[in-house]
């Protein structure tokens, strides 16, 4: 067997200042370093780079930071800031613009991930089997990305609460490294997930993390904003899935407007009933629903809105059914998944009077599928002739099925390219929509 050629490990300095709580981060970040396969050098001309972990607590700290940093820059050039200094908005970039990368206090994740931008770590053929972004059972060019687990409400007809428990929002800091990572491996479409998107960060009271250096909220709107600069930096979509209908939601329709985000809400409504909502454990009512829907479209015409139902609820009449069918009338969904009701067990609707026999509830969610058909056809027709972004899912005997802003993947239409024979799933490409069906569209290369 041939013998492998031994790496030269990539060297480090590491300065270290302020207190016992930060002389353990820095120990942290030294283990992890060694752990990884980087030596530690002892002075700036012997170092690949160098980290600089802060104090900022006190003028006198402060001036004590900026001077170690400015001395390593000096002395080597290539220079990463951590540590409580890096904490205070904008203080280090000021002073020191040319610094690489600046992390807060306690984040070793943030720090390794800096190093590993500038300086990659050395690779062992034996040890280093997992890719960095982790093995994704999706096509290499889209991924979900989870944001929290758990639910805090109780609708009668769900038992995840029983399941998974409340909710436990993930660290901004770490959402945002993941969608990073997975960025960097090529990922073009982030999927974003959770049971309820709208309340991440409730459960930690909104808590400040940290994303490359500066203070992050653990909430939906600012998650929103980090992604979407991610996304501008990168050939990158976003999309959100899974928001529940809170005030708030409407802070992210600008973002979207912007082009920072893709311009689609998944929002599960259920009904339109106010009775059968106020069953449900549902928030709103078709009257407000039918305004805020409104007035995301006036604001970002190009929104694409899905949502999901239920049919055959304990308790639902005739006329409530048809309510909901009205509803869908004037909301004009683009997209709609119908579920007719089905026991849980464990759902706390099972205990309600008055359950709605299995064939009724099946053939009002034929009757509301049908009407969306309509709705959809007449909504899809609209884009013929228009130019769009798609992206590309697969590519089979000379056409290419890819997705358009409007089209999350496994769940909502495609866009059949009859010339994309040469594109390759992944790519962006741009077209021109020539037909539509009730699900669907088709185009042709855009000149």
């Amino acid at each position: 067997m041939p013998r492998i050629a031994p790496q030269a490990a990539p060297k480090i300095g590491f300065v270290s200042l302020g207190c016992p709580k930060a002389l353990v981060d820095s120990e942290r970040i030294l283990t992890q370093l060694r752990a990884e396969g980087y030596a530690s050098a002892p002075s700036y001309a012997g170092a690949d780079l160098v980290i600089v972990n802060t104090c900022g607590f006190i003028d006198d700290a402060i001036e004590e930071s900026l001077a170690a940093i400015g001395e390593a820059l000096a002395g080597n050039g290539k220079v990463i800031v951590t540590g409580c200094l890096g904490a205070k908005d904008g203080v280090v970039q000021r002073a020191h613009p040319q610094v690489l990368a600046v992390t807060g206090p306690h984040d070793t994740e943030g720090v390794m991930r800096a190093v590993h931008d500038h300086l990659p770590r050395p690779h062992h053929p034996f040890t280093d089997l997992v890719p960095p972004q982790g093995i994704k059972l999706t096509p290499k060019h889209y991924a979900y990305l989870k944001i929290s687990e758990g639910c805090n409400h109780r609708c009668t007809f769900c038992i995840i609460p029983s399941m998974r428990g409340d909710l436990v929002s993930r660290p901004v800091g770490e959402v945002m490294r993941e969608a990073e990572s997975l960025a960097r491996a090529g990922v073009r479409e982030l999927l974003v997930i959770s049971q309820d998107t709208s309340a991440y960060g409730v459960d930690v009271k909104y808590r400040t993390g940290f994303w490359e250096g500066r203070p992050l909220k653990t909430r939906m709107t600012e998650l929103a904003r980090a992604l979407g600069e991610l996304a501008g930096r990168n050939e990158l979509w976003v999309r959100l899935h899974y928001v529940y209908p809170y005030p708030h939601v409407d802070e992210v329709i600008p973002l979207m407007a912007e082009g920072r985000l893709l311009p689609y809400l998944d929002v599960p409504f259920q009904h339109a009933s106010r009775r059968i909502l106020k069953l449900m454990k549902r928030p709103a009512n078709a009257e407000n629903v039918l305004e805020r829907l409104r007035a995301w479209r006036a604001a970002c015409p190009e929104i694409t809105v899905r949502s999901t139902f239920i049919t055959g609820f304990p308790g639902e009449t005739e006329t409530e059914f048809e309510e909901l069918l009205d509803f869908l009338r004037e909301a004009r969904l683009d997209r709609v998944g119908c579920f007719a009701y089905s026991p849980v067990d464990g759902a706390a609707a099972n205990e309600l009077p008055h359950h709605v026999p299995k064939e009724v509830s099946e053939e009002r969610r034929a009757r509301l599928m049908q009407l969306q058909a309509g709705i959809s056809a007449r909504r899809l027709a609209e884009k013929v002739g228009r130019r769009m972004r798609v992206l590309v899912d697969e590519v089979n005997e000379g056409e290419a099925l890819a997705r358009s802003s409007a089209d999350a993947p496994e769940i909502d239409g495609a866009v059949r390219v009859r010339d994309g024979g040469e594109l390759k799933p992944g790519a962006f490409a741009e077209v021109v929509i020539e037909a539509s069906t009730e699900h669907d569209l088709e185009a042709r290369l855009a000149a």
